[in-house]
């Protein structure tokens, strides 16, 4: 497997006031394409914000990040930008589904920035719906699902855009357990049939036991 992300020595350090709160301290950490893992720790060990700088929502204040071995470390805002929107895909525990779009238009809507043709987002979207088992539903708006199928929607939006990396932030800590494992099953399929590489951040050890490789942090270090 080749060599999807690359982190070398990464410190993030947040300014609180007058004082410095250090997130990461030197972490170096590798992905693989077509690996399914789990990073955990406990609230505040860093796993959020090294979510966070490998998804380009937020940048290492030192070392090198490199993605498909492109240094991006020092990349400009609307390269970030651009990167994220084709290459990353997100699903968070809380969907962040538009209300008032239907799970159609929602899975829809990452095309639309990438100036995609209506007609071929919508076939995209309704191709990625069957995938995840919900195309039934695709005239549907979020608050006519349950929380099972507004994830499998939001699973459908990380997927349209075929991205080189699926971040997942607790994916199913706003489920029972049963519907939990279902959309672990999912994932787990992603993976294995789709080669998607698949990064889980969790705190549950039962989630991310399920995953190839576990990636303990602590006190914004890796411990693995």
């Amino acid at each position: 497997m080749s060599s999807l992300i690359k982190l070398e020595n990464v410190t993030k350090v947040y300014q609180l006031g007058e004082n410095d709160y250090t997130a990461l301290k030197g972490v170096d950490f590798q992905l693989n394409r077509g690996e399914m893992t789990a990073i955990v720790g406990v609230s505040g060990s860093g796993k959020s914000t090294l979510m966070n700088i490998i998804g380009f929502l937020d940048r290492c204040t030192s070392g090198k990040y490199f993605f498909a071995n492109q240094d991006v470390s020092s990349l400009q805002e609307h390269e970030l930008a651009s990167i994220r929107n084709s290459k990353i895909g997100f699903v968070f525990q809380s969907f962040f589904l538009l209300q008032r779009s239907s799970a159609l238009q929602n899975v829809m809507l990452p095309l639309f920035y990438r100036g995609t043709p209506r007609n071929e987002a919508k076939d995209k979207a309704m191709h990625v719906l069957e995938k995840v088992g919900v195309a039934h539903l695709a005239a549907h708006k979020p608050n006519q699902l349950s929380g099972g199928q507004q994830q499998r929607v939001a699973i459908a939006r990380a997927l349209v855009g075929d991205p080189e990396i699926i971040l997942a932030d607790e994916p199913t800590g706003a489920l029972d357990t049963q519907t939990g494992d279902e959309v672990m099953e999912l994932f787990l399929n992603l993976n294995s049939n789709e080669s998607r590489t698949i990064v889980i951040i969790t705190h549950d050890k039962e989630i991310s036991c399920r995953c190839r490789r576990i990636v303990t942090i602590k006190d914004g270090k890796i411990m693995e």
